[in-house]
């Protein structure tokens, strides 16, 4: 099983109070990963983490907490990833900037883009790939990129071709994400309904 997820930043106190999470301490937020995401995935499964694991990646607190973290763990990094920490480097079994996939959602193959970053267009945007990405948290930046997202869809823009133009933000503190990872299946339907809910 496929899982995804981003912008944990653990022991980064700032992010408590930018994203508003609900939490008191990093304590009380490192409990609710940790115990989120071992209670979903196995080692058999593998975790797709798309950047901002923590705010640097050279602390021995990070290294123990993310070892403890199930799954076959695979970074898209962001720009708060430091992997210069040999130790930490070798918790992962893939690094890069940039990954396509294949997924599947009840026998549907899928075609992903992953990045940190939202990105305007992306490959095989219009055959329906599905672009997966993290960064913009819950902000007006995301909302307008969702905002573009949606005219496109509206307006038939040349990119959209025959099929829906589908990006998700798999940030942590997303309601649709809620600090577990999250399969392929959770995530669009989490913003199907999220959305049906704010209409």
């Amino acid at each position: 099983m496929n899982y995804y997820i981003s912008d944990l930043h653990l022991f980064h106190e700032a992010s408590i109070r930018f994203d508003q999470r609900p939490f008191q301490t990093l304590e009380e937020m490192h409990d609710v990963i940790l115990k989120n995401w071992n209670a979903t995935v196995t080692n058999a499964d593998t975790v797709y983490i798309l950047g901002d694991i923590s705010l640097r990646g050279r602390s021995d607190d990070l290294i123990a907490f993310v070892a403890k973290l199930k799954g076959k763990k695979i970074l898209v990094k962001g720009n708060h990833d430091d992997i210069s920490d040999y130790r930490y480097k070798q918790l992962f079994f893939e690094i890069g900037d940039y990954k396509e996939i294949k997924d599947a959602v009840d026998g549907k193959s899928y075609q992903l883009v992953l990045s940190h970053y939202p990105i305007f267009s992306w490959n095989k945007m219009k055959g329906g790939s599905i672009l997966l990405y993290g960064h913009t948290h819950n902000s007006e930046e995301d909302v307008y990129f969702q905002k573009c997202i949606g005219d496109m869809n509206a307006n038939e823009c040349r990119h959209v071709g025959g099929h829906k133009v589908q990006a998700y933000n798999v940030g942590c503190m997303k309601q649709e994400i809620q600090y577990t990872p999250r399969t392929l299946k959770e995530i669009i339907k989490g913003y199907e309904e999220g959305r049906k809910l704010g209409d």
